[in-house]
């Protein structure tokens, strides 16, 4: 076995939360290697919309918005229903706006338009979300920058092609290394600190199928693969989060890979259209009023419909209209959804009702029933079954369409258990010495609960790692 080269800390990840700990560590005078199993750095930052909140910042005033990290903080718990963890976000809260200096101090391109409210979850009351001109991008450049400045003065090491199999511990079950495949060789790192940094579990379906209970459909960055939940539970670390987990509302399925989803390819939400189109089950089931306002009711209520798949039923009529900011499915006008139809998967199309039941693999006699009912709704001004208010014309026109949608996956729940400090617990909930987690690796019901706070991912993984950096040092 080759290597056995001491650190003051070794962190396994290079994404924000990974590399956000690294520089505050490194510039504290203490040595640090960061060890990634991808061959670049930035981890979800790729494919993020780089999402950060912050409350009473420098923006917010220039543009004569007030607001406070109270402010922050309550509408955390009124988004969350209380189900996040409070003793987290009010550490976030409160240095998230020395985070957002910090980022513009190093360059970050922050879009023009922002701060402002953000309508794809439950919106906060006030203006308080940034992100770059080049969504996660504009940070992993901030933090690509950072890493070669402090590269040069301080000793920070980073390994990448390099993934950790095992964490080791001394008789006491202090964790004080990392094993890691490296250029061939098992590589052994010993440190005084191990930080795990590695990202949730999007795109490892046994481990969310233990650890949620249904299929995988995934839109998350592909090196996602629970690395972090595997390493710390093999140490004895507990698990938070469980029953938080809120799935994104649809995306069409991608055409080349079974269990993934294509996130360019959504749905536009109901904060942005007026839907003329009904949900369906397999059923051929109406489940939820599809001009429901809050999306994460209509996410929770998808929860609840059998193997988390519905169809978006709708005719000709309904999508001669679905057209610029009205559009059906992000960045596709009429018809290219039209040319799309029984060529693309998950894209039906059919002269009658029956037949695309057919093409779609819904029950036909439940969708013809369905489509007659609503059909009735729209004639009487009002749905008796799920109160939908916006009824504009009845599905009646044909070729008749159907899109197949399943709850994907862009974020993982549940993580490593850590106290305030960002140490890991085990599960009889007393610290594992040695080891931490900051980042998705902690799950994102720790600082959003059972919901979708916006920023309130990307903003904990870099306040957390700063901060996590920064007492290791010390």
């Amino acid at each position: 076995m080759a290597g056995r080269k001491a650190y003051d800390v070794v962190i396994v990840g290079a994404g924000a939360a990974g590399l956000a700990c690294a520089l505050e560590a490194a510039r504290g005078g203490a040595r640090v290697l960061v060890v990634e199993k991808d061959h670049r750095l930035g981890g979800a930052l790729h494919l993020s919309g780089g999402h950060l909140s912050a409350a009473g910042t420098t923006r917010q005033r220039a543009r004569g918005i007030t607001d406070s990290v109270q402010a922050h903080r309550e509408d955390v718990v009124r988004i969350s229903r209380g189900t996040a963890r409070m003793d987290l976000v009010d550490v976030v809260t409160e240095h998230a706006p020395s985070t957002l200096t910090w980022l513009e101090r190093g360059g970050f391109a922050c879009a023009p338009e922002t701060p402002r409210i953000v309508y794809g979850h439950e919106p906060y009351g006030t203006a308080r979300t940034v992100y770059g001109v080049d969504g996660g991008l504009s940070i992993l450049a901030v933090l690509e920058a950072e890493l070669a400045a402090v590269r040069e003065a301080h000793e920070l090491e980073v390994w990448t092609d390099a993934p950790v199999t095992e964490l080791l511990t001394d008789s006491d079950g202090r964790v004080v290394g990392v094993e890691a495949q490296r250029r061939g060789a098992e590589v052994r790192a010993h440190a005084r600190h191990v930080v795990l940094a590695t990202g949730g579990y999007g795109a490892a379906p046994e481990l969310f199928e233990e650890l949620e209970g249904s299929t995988l459909v995934s839109a998350a960055t592909r090196t996602a693969t629970g690395d972090g939940l595997y390493l710390g539970r093999a140490v004895g670390a507990g698990v938070q989060g469980r029953g938080t987990h809120l799935p994104t509302f649809g995306g069409l399925p991608d055409p080349v890979t079974p269990g993934r989803a294509s996130w360019e390819e959504r749905q536009l939400l109901t904060a942005e259209r007026a839907p003329w189109e009904i949900y369906v089950d397999r059923a051929g089931r109406r489940w939820v009023a599809e001009d429901e306002a809050s999306i994460d009711e209509k996410e929770r209520a998808l929860t609840r419909v059998p193997d988390l798949t519905f169809w978006t039923v709708f005719d000709d009529a309904a999508l001669s209209v679905a057209t610029g900011p009205a559009q059906l499915i992000v960045g596709r006008e009429p018809d290219e959804i039209r040319s799309m139809a029984n060529r693309r998967a998950g894209v039906h199309c059919a002269d009658t009702l029956t037949d695309l039941a057919v093409a779609a693999g819904i029950e036909a006699a439940g969708l013809v029933a369905t489509v007659d009912r609503y059909n009735a709704a729209v004639r009487a001004g009002g749905d008796p079954d799920f109160g939908r208010t916006h009824l504009p014309a009845p599905l009646a026109r044909a070729p008749y369409y159907a899109i197949r949608n399943h709850a994907i996956t862009l974020v993982t729940f549940q993580g490593l258990d850590i106290d305030a400090e960002c140490r890991v617990r085990g599960e009889d909930a007393l610290v594992i010495d040695g080891l931490y987690a900051v980042g998705e690796v902690i799950g994102a019901g720790a600082t959003c609960g059972n919901s979708f706070c916006s920023g309130m991912l990307l903003t904990p993984a870099l306040t957390l790692g700063r901060l996590l950096g920064a007492r290791l040092a010390a």
